[in-house]
């Protein structure tokens, strides 16, 4: 059991989200635990934990509550403009939430979606070279890493 584990409340579809994520993500993902109680009062609640790649997240329908935004997202660090295409693909269902990697997804949740490419960019020593793919990747929704490469170098 990881130590920490983001949990997210969902008004409906606890179950539904985690069949879903557990498709997305593939390799190595599943749904490892489901609790279901009745008679609460908000009705029925369903607990749902699952492991993606590894990473176990919890959800929880539970009945209304406070919208989820964009101040909490989930992060899937991607090895190749393929990988991010997958992840993209997938999960994006707000086009108008979709800006520099971030997108929201049909249940609300938001994530980013980012080339592991990216951190050595933005730690890189050159301060121009920095201003420069942040330029790039501000103008972008989905992060293609070829352009944000050709930024970098000038």
């Amino acid at each position: 059991m990881q130590k920490i584990t983001p949990f997210i409340w969902l008004e409906k579809g606890a179950r539904e989200a985690a069949e879903f994520y557990v498709s997305v993500f593939g390799d190595d993902s599943r749904i490892t635990e489901v609790q279901v109680t009745d008679n609460t009062p908000s009705g029925t609640v369903e607990v749902i934990t699952m492991s993606l790649r590894g990473a176990e997240l919890t959800l929880m329908a539970a009945g209304p509550f406070r919208e989820i935004n964009e101040a909490i997202s989930l992060v899937i660090n991607c090895e190749s403009q393929e990988e991010v295409d997958h992840f993209w693909n997938a999960l994006s269902a707000v086009p108008e939430a979709e800006q520099c990697g971030w997108l929201k997804d049909r249940f609300g949740v938001s994530w980013q979606v980012v080339p592991v490419e990216m951190n050595r960019m933005f730690t890189d020593p050159d301060k121009e070279k920095v201003a420069r793919v942040t330029e790039a990747m501000l103008q972008m929704k989905k992060l293609d890493i070829e352009a944000l490469r050709k930024a970098f170098e000038g």
